[in-house]
């Protein structure tokens, strides 16, 4: 029977970012922060630009001003991402990232996490409303760190709680504020243009999992 793993060299390990890596959920947020700015108020034009790649808490605050309470910040994050999850629904295994899943099923055997800047709730709605939970050892969130991407805590805990160095984790990434934190943890990256003709910083650029050119990557990428 042909093996369908993933050509990976032993001891390697495999970390994924969610929005835009295993569903392509960004269209779907900027929306959601449109209607949802919108019902405050406050205008939200420019809301693509604060995003990509940051923590909900972050992105609040730029709107709420340094002064608001942490919890009422938490709340209009919580508010935002509920509606989110209410304007994906039934669309959300169709917006997955193209083969993602498929990819995920040649990971078995490895040591694999997701290290995402969104909050719980929405982790939870991906993995589980798309059946892909069973494949990621470690799931760490941006709840679980005290500085959020592009500081490289969250990497930097997923790698620990993988067991597998730094230098031998393999990052994949969509967003400059997480190419970052996987650079500054000292791991390697593969960029996936979900949403950009272009990524700096990475040691490989694919569009999606169907790229040929990433698994030859991988296959060349040894043991450090």
């Amino acid at each position: 029977m042909k093996d369908l793993g993933l050509p990976v060299a032993r001891g390697l390990g495999l970390i994924f970012d969610l929005d835009g890596v295993v569903v392509d959920s960004m269209p779907m947020h900027t929306l959601a922060w449109l209607r949802y700015l919108e019902q405050l108020g406050i205008p939200g034009k420019d809301i693509a630009a604060h995003m990509h790649g940051r923590r909900n808490d972050e992105i609040v605050r730029e709107f709420m001003g340094p002064d608001a309470p942490d919890q009422v910040i938490a709340e209009h994050g919580a508010a935002k991402e509920r509606l989110f999850r209410e304007m994906i629904g039934a669309n959300l295994v169709h917006s997955l990232v193209p083969s993602v899943a498929d990819f995920l099923t040649r990971t078995k055997g490895l040591p694999v996490a997701l290290a995402t800047n969104a909050e719980p709730a929405n982790v939870d709605f991906v993995l589980d409303g798309t059946n892909l939970r069973r494949w990621f050892q470690v799931i760490a969130d941006g709840s679980q760190v005290r500085h959020a991407k592009p500081a490289p805590d969250i990497y930097l805990a997923a790698g620990a709680r993988l067991g597998v160095d730094p230098r031998n984790c393999i990052v994949f990434e969509d967003s400059p504020a997480g190419i970052a934190a996987a650079r500054a943890a000292g791991m390697r990256v593969v960029g996936i243009l979900s949403h950009a003709k272009a990524l700096e910083h990475v040691d490989l650029s694919v569009s999606d999992f169907l790229d040929p050119e990433l698994e030859k990557w991988l296959a060349s990428e040894p043991l450090r």
